[in-house]
């Protein structure tokens, strides 16, 4: 216990000040950043564009294994691709693409607690910086390569920005501007939506800001905003007009796709409790506290932008777990808002709610450690076995000792902890920042090794050396093989697949996922046009993968 009140305040700043929140947002961004590789699914899909930019195949626009990808424009790839190259000499590319993710997470936090503090005062900052940070579906996706983290960003710059215009209009309305601009550059017209409206908005929240010096500083921020948003289509239609062709054409189609109907509700709203868990019953505790002074300014731009946010998500009839990234910088303002005018039950309900639970999650942890090199308990060890049966779990007892320091660590930061209104969501952010540290050192390398594509892609290229050893220079064509496979493919052994024309291809080589393809097509295959001369087979249960490298038989 600290008994001297002067060393009891130096203490308090040093845990809760700018040292203090540094340290933990760097553990929490760098650790098991750049330690696995492209696992499947978004991770190894976006370092696709990140790879054919390293190789010097298109800067202007992403391109995956040869082919346009136009899910998003390429800000977030730019800075990958610079991170990767500035780190060459240290990291593998896609563990320095991955810096980007840490970098444009780093920059979120800050302009949120910025944000929180001109919004709602300095004691904010904190809050709003530790509950930005411990939303707990984002602690995945700031360790993978992910566009939309750099939507986040700017969303939270925009923020910032309306949020310093009453007290600074110039500045508050080109760094508003500025983050429009870049968000769209980011995530493309979705990225507009969910900030652009906010710059005009912001004259109706704000008595201040319908002064000619103010108004004219929102005037120069949308110019700001639709000059810097219109600079890459600009440069596409100049040196590529076909590919900013192509990209609107798909942005027009996400946008009129179907939406989200009412029986996909329950879906989105299991989703977001769990993802924004713990910001948002703070969050809904802050507008029932405030629900006399809704019109406020400091309620309604959270408000806003959550409605903003909220309507992207239902036109764009998405529910990946992704997207819910972008709810992160409103709905943590809001909960800052809320932590401070917690009741001291609340407060205490909160804080012990959130050492429990993370708690539980530690002991859920060393359990998986200990079915993986104990073989108990006897259940869980039988599903570690079915999807990863050659699994050896490699320094296993440097990773024990690391793991118990990891475990003593947290326990003696939660004991000394100061009191303060910023408590509850410290211990939230210093757990799940623990809790993220304990995973990585005991059980990422049974995750990277089920996740990775790096042995089925070793395995594969061996197959095709031999094929290419009697047909040199046979191209591979695909049915089904999904993007993640194919950036794997491309980064590993330098192979890349062909589409098929009308059902049919030229190609020798046809490579299939048994998951995706038509099982009549793939019985004709086995006929007497193909035969198998490669399977790989892994995983189980909902993770299990398969695919088979055909021949085509001459007749």
């Amino acid at each position: 216990m600290i008994r001297d009140p002067a060393s009891h305040t130096l203490f308090q700043r040093r845990i809760y000040g700018t040292v203090g929140l540094s340290l933990l947002i760097g553990l929490y961004l760098l650790v098991g950043l750049t330690t696995h590789d492209p696992w499947r699914g978004d991770d190894a899909r976006h370092f696709g564009p990140v790879l054919a930019m390293l190789h010097g195949e298109s800067w202007l626009f992403p391109l995956l294994a040869g082919e346009p990808l136009t899910e998003f424009p390429p800000l977030y790839y730019w800075v990958a691709s610079a991170f990767a190259w500035l780190s060459s000499s240290l990291l593998p590319a896609h563990a320095g693409a991955r810096l980007a993710s840490a970098f444009f997470v780093a920059l979120a936090v800050f302009w949120v607690a910025r944000a929180g503090e001109a919004l709602y005062g300095r004691p904010a900052r904190t809050p709003a910086a530790l509950l930005a940070l411990g939303a707990l579906g984002l602690v995945l996706h700031a360790h993978e390569t992910q566009p939309l983290l750099a939507v986040f960003a700017m969303l939270a710059l925009v923020l910032h920005g309306i949020a310093e215009l009453p007290e600074h209009p110039l500045a508050g309305s080109l760094k508003a501007g500025l983050g429009s601009g870049l968000a769209f550059l980011a995530g493309g017209f979705g990225g507009l939506l969910v900030t652009l409206p906010l710059l005009p908005l912001s004259v109706l929240l704000c008595s201040d800001c319908r002064t000619p010096r103010a108004s004219g500083g929102l005037l120069l921020g949308l110019c700001v905003a639709l000059g810097v948003a219109a600079l890459w289509p600009l440069a596409l239609q100049l040196q590529r007009p076909e590919l900013l062709e192509l990209w609107l054409r798909a942005e027009w189609s996400r946008l009129g796709a179907a939406p989200l109907g009412v029986a996909q509700l329950p879906r989105a709203l299991e989703i977001i409790g769990w993802f924004l868990w713990p910001l948002w019953p703070v969050a809904l505790w802050a507008l029932w506290n405030g629900r006399r002074k809704l019109a406020r300014p400091a309620v309604m731009l959270p408000m806003i932008s959550i409605l903003l946010v909220a309507l992207w998500l239902v036109l764009g009839g998405d529910l990946a777990q992704s997207r819910m990234i972008v709810l992160v910088p409103a709905v943590a303002l809001l909960a800052a808002y809320g932590v401070s005018t917690l009741r001291r039950g609340a407060a205490s309900a909160f804080d012990w709610f959130s050492l429990m639970s993370l708690a539980v999650f530690g002991v859920l942890v060393w359990l998986a450690w200990s079915a993986q090199t104990q073989g108990w308990p006897p259940g869980l060890a039988r599903h570690v076995a079915r999807n990863a049966p050659d699994f050896v779990m490699p320094d296993a007892q440097l990773r024990l000792i690391v793991g118990v320091f990891i475990s003593a660590l947290w326990i003696l930061l939660v004991a000394r902890l100061p009191r303060s209104p910023s408590r509850a969501p410290a211990n939230w952010a210093i757990g799940l920042t623990m809790l993220w540290c304990l995973a990585v050192v005991v059980l990422m390398p049974w995750f990277d090794q089920g996740r990775s594509y790096r042995a089925l892609v070793a395995s594969l290229d061996i197959a095709v050396a031999g094929e290419r050893s009697a047909q040199p220079g046979a191209c591979i064509a695909s049915t089904g093989i999904n993007d993640a496979l194919r950036t794997s493919m491309d980064y590993y052994a330098s192979l890349r697949v062909e589409g098929l024309q009308a059902g049919t291809t030229p190609c020798p080589l046809l490579l299939v996922d048994l998951d995706q393809a038509n099982p009549a097509a793939s019985a004709r295959m086995q006929g007497t046009q193909w035969e198998t001369v490669w399977e790989y087979h892994r995983g189980a249960g909902r993770r299990a993968e398969g695919y088979r490298l055909l021949r085509r038989v001459t007749p």
